[in-house]
């Protein structure tokens, strides 16, 4: 009998027991390749040897100080890393425990840059239907993800509120261009900002590439060019969340490296840390860290653990690796080879609508029928048919539901480790193939 409180309280996962590279064991003993890193998180895999020897040092050299009285050298390491050369003007890092925890500080500093900049007035965020931001009230209440806003919805914050997403497959019109699509997007998203007040917009908020809610969406070329021409000319934040896209994920360290913009704060986690240790955390554009500094000279935020001196030091150790072995080249290459065996594998398949992605961050969206784009009955659950037969093919794989509104729609993500060759990714393609034929079979 579990004690644990698990996702799902009438049946208990099986134990991992082990990993390996990009394997996990259960303690059973049956191997899976894991094929999306948990949740995009394993850019390594497990058990990364430089990695390993990181923590260990640091353990038997310091395991915590509270940042009320200290520093810690490798949170100062990290932090110079990833911004000491300023990309895209984001000079500062802020470091918490979560993806969530990293979402919650950057709704904070950019309401307190609204303050602390002579524009109090400023209290609304504007973000986007079908997006997901992080579990904790506030991430959630950015967030569009209306089947896990649904339980909490009367006590999420009414400071925010929600357009369309850019999800060209089922939303761009017959015959309308990128072009004509992205004006549109834009055309809704500036007549939210003049409903609200352009002057009382804090932010808006976007995945830069949609994680698990959508399935791996980006967006039209010319999309966030828009949107960050539309935060410009009305003074407000553009926040980007990159916790499951950034870091490498998407071929590129930042994924908005690929849109010719960059955002005010962003949002990182999973492939900050790998899993090595829970880490997230927000990277910070100078103009709102001067704003503070002019102002109260503070953050007025924070967390016991935040920049743990274990966490951080796991994280420099993962980005050394992702830097020194240039695995930045291996997610470009790996994932056209991802992309090419999907489409091969599974591109004229009567039940997938759409195979999606960049980098090593793809997803494939399941229908009932592909000319129509008609969705199974959300009752059979297909997606989690898919994950339990990969599951049984040693193959882990990351589902997601209501796809489309909360309700309806199934997709599947894959996102192999940063490590991965050519032959894994042959080896992901087959069993996942052979998953989602014996998942939709009779569906």
């Amino acid at each position: 009998m579990t004690h644990i409180v698990h996702r799902n309280l009438r049946e208990a996962p099986p134990v991992a027991a082990s990993g390996r590279g990009i394997w996990l064991r259960d303690a059973s003993g049956h191997e899976v390749i894991d094929g999306s890193g948990g949740a995009a998180v394993a850019c390594l895999g497990h058990g990364h040897p430089h990695v390993v020897a990181a923590m260990k040092a640091q353990i038997e050299r310091l395991c915590y100080a509270h940042t009320a009285l200290f520093t810690a050298e490798s949170a100062e390491r990290l932090a110079d890393m990833l911004v000491g050369h300023a990309p895209g003007g984001l000079t500062h890092a802020y470091f918490v425990s979560s993806g969530s925890e990293g979402m919650e500080a950057a709704l904070k500093i950019a309401r307190q840059w609204a303050i602390e900049s002579g524009q109090p007035q400023r209290t609304k965020f504007i973000a986007r239907r079908q997006s997901y931001h992080g579990n904790t009230l506030g991430a959630l209440a950015a967030g569009g993800n209306a089947m896990r806003r649904a339980p909490y919805a009367p006590i999420l914050s009414d400071a925010f509120s929600h357009v369309s997403p850019c999800y060209a497959y089922r939303d761009r019109r017959d015959g309308e261009s990128d072009a004509d699509y992205v004006a549109r997007l834009a055309a809704e998203l500036e007549a939210e900002f003049q409903r609200l007040g352009p002057g009382n917009v804090i932010a808006f908020c976007a995945e830069t590439i949609v994680g698990a809610t959508l399935g791996c969406v980006t967006a039209v070329p010319g999309y966030f060019r828009a949107v960050r021409e539309i935060c410009d000319r009305h003074g407000a934040l553009l926040i980007l969340d990159e916790v499951m896209s950034g870091m490498g994920r998407s071929g590129t360290l930042h994924a908005w490296e690929q849109e010719g913009i960059s955002p005010d704060i962003q949002v990182i986690a999973k492939g900050l840390g790998g899993g090595y240790q829970p880490i997230g955390g927000i990277l910070v554009h100078g103009r709102v860290i001067e704003a503070l500094t002019r102002g109260s000279g503070t953050f007025k935020h924070g967390h016991t653990y935040q920049a743990h001196p274990v966490a951080c030091a796991a994280a420099l150790a993962v980005q050394e690796v992702i830097r020194d072995e240039k695995l930045l080249d291996n997610v470009k290459a790996m994932g056209a080879l991802l992309e090419q065996g999907l489409h091969e594998r599974l591109g004229n398949h009567a039940h997938v609508g759409d195979i999606r992605g960049r980098g090593l961050f793809w997803a494939v969206e399941l229908v009932k029928d592909r000319a129509s784009k008609a969705t199974f009955d959300p009752a059979l659950a297909v997606n989690e048919r898919v994950k339990k037969e990969a599951f049984a093919r040693g193959l882990a794989c990351y589902p997601m539901g209501g796809t489309i509104d909360g309700r309806h729609g199934d997709h599947v993500i894959l996102a192999p480790p940063y490590v991965c060759t050519a032959e894994e990714i042959a080896m992901i393609v087959e069993r996942f193939g052979a998953a989602v034929e014996a998942a939709v079979s009779g569906a």
